[in-house]
């Protein structure tokens, strides 16, 4: 479905998915570039991972990565589980 926009949990599903992808490690430049979000949302979206404790922030080399937490990581793979589970329904 050409246009569709994206539900917030499809938003943060890709998010987390991103941060797993890239080795559990990312910078803010590359994770607003793969979620492909604007800065302010992406912003508002971190913010809120981070008040979750999906994802935690780090400073390494005087730069500001990304990692999920273990709450994180368990939300990827239900949510995945879920998609999976309503995709063999036909919905």
């Amino acid at each position: 479905m050409a246009g569709k926009k994206r539900e917030r949990l499809d938003l943060i599903y890709d998010i987390l998915q991103a941060i797993r992808k890239s080795k559990n490690e990312i910078g803010p430049t590359r994770l607003l570039f793969l979620s492909n979000l604007s800065s302010k949302m992406f912003k508002d979206y971190i913010t809120e991972l981070q008040e979750k404790n999906f994802i935690i922030e780090t400073i390494k080399k005087n730069k500001k990565k990304y990692s999920l937490t273990k709450k994180g990581n368990e939300f990827l793979d239900k949510y995945k589980e879920m998609k999976q589970f309503i995709e063999n329904f036909g919905l």
